[in-house]
């Protein structure tokens, strides 16, 4: 055996399948994190930030995101594995306390978000189903919501990937019919309104509008966890995180200029996190709600489950490499079973007992 191929064998997990994940498996994968529940909210958050010009800050966002993609697209046809930044880390400091602490802060931010996610996925059931009270519906929808995401993860890549698959067609359709139509209606003249009466735009406004958009891009990280089971991951892994990017970035610019086209900023921020729901209105009527809240319960659903995939995957890496004791706790199964179990255990619990604020604050600790 060369010493390629045994690089390679360190950098294989017992329960990888190589060649069960296709190119577009894994692009599905990766927009199923990035095209979330974030889009949905991050749209106001932004023109309260920079006003006018919050077109721009995610267009810069997007071009901010491609930097570091570029790093991670280098990385992961270097070093395909499962273990996705933590292989990144073992490989650049070896087995010890810097690896698996920062791999640790990796890991238990993605479960964090698998929690503000699910318990958002519950937010956005209640505007279509009238279930009361809220404080109850919201934490046991977001736990129901886990459970369905671990049964999709342990059935295998082929239904994982062809549930994404599904879920980022009506997620892109969706949004893309929703673009259009905005940009359809939209009027010129809101995209210089004018919004100094409420938003007051300046560079570092338009600076922190930018990192909040970064955000809506940061997913493209999770498809590193596909290199280990990926159709030629050399090439395969860093195409996914292109091809991804791409797509969110071309989405998210069209959402971005339909909002602004048909709502001006005092409007937006009036609207608050259903702004695309408001702008909506003049192609859709009143079904501008209903139908921006179907997409983003598709949107947070498979958010949900991809990150399932990715977190799971890198404990079960972390695991491998000695870096986290593992315990079977009378389990049988493999360790990616039970490292599945772990995780979506660990993210019920968050999502049961903290609200939204908290977690949120709870995973940008950790993410930093």
């Amino acid at each position: 055996m060369t010493g390629h191929d045994e690089g390679n064998s360190d950098r294989q997990a017992p329960d990888d399948v190589p060649g069960s994940l296709t190119l577009s498996g894994a692009v599905a994968l990766g927009t199923g994190v990035m095209i979330g529940a974030g889009i949905f909210a991050i749209t106001g958050q932004t023109a309260q930030l920079a006003g006018d010009l919050f077109p721009l800050a995610f267009l810069a966002a997007a071009m901010v995101a491609a930097a570091s993609a570029y790093t991670y697209v280098k990385l992961s046809n270097a070093f395909p594995s499962s273990g996705g930044v933590a292989m990144f880390l073992h490989e650049q400091y070896g087995p010890g306390t810097t690896t698996g602490v920062f791999a640790i802060f990796m890991y238990v931010s993605m479960v964090i978000n698998e929690s503000l996610v699910a318990r958002t996925f519950g937010t956005y059931v209640l505007q279509i189903v009238d279930l009361e009270p809220a404080g109850f519906w919201v934490p046991t929808l977001a736990v129901g919501l886990l459970a369905v995401a671990f049964v999709v993860n342990i059935a295998g890549n082929a239904a994982m990937q062809s549930t994404q698959r599904v879920m980022a067609a009506i997620k892109i359709v969706g949004l893309g019919a929703f673009a259009i139509a905005g940009l359809w209606f939209a009027e010129a003249a809101n995209f210089t309104n004018g919004s100094a009466a409420q938003v007051d735009p300046s560079i570092e406004g338009f600076l922190a509008a930018v990192a909040l958009a970064i955000l809506a891009y940061k997913g493209f990280t999770t498809i590193t966890n596909s290199g280990g089971e990926i159709k030629d991951p050399h090439r395969n892994t860093g195409r996914a995180i292109v091809i991804a990017l791409a797509i969110c970035a071309v989405v998210y610019l069209a959402i971005a200029a339909a909002v602004a086209g048909n709502l001006t900023v005092p409007e937006i921020l009036k609207a608050e996190d259903f702004s695309l729901a408001e702008a909506a209105r003049p192609a859709f009527g009143q079904a501008g709600v209903w139908f921006t809240s179907v997409l983003a319960v598709v949107a947070t659903a498979s958010g949900v489950m991809a990150s399932v995939f990715a977190a799971s995957r890198m404990l079960a890496m972390l695991t491998r490499m000695t870096q986290v004791p593992h315990r079977h706790f009378g389990m049988s199964g493999s360790v990616r079973m039970h490292t599945t179990v772990y995780t979506v255990v660990f993210a019920m619990a968050l999502a049961a007992a903290f609200d939204l604020r908290r977690i949120a604050a709870l995973g940008a600790i950790y993410h930093l």
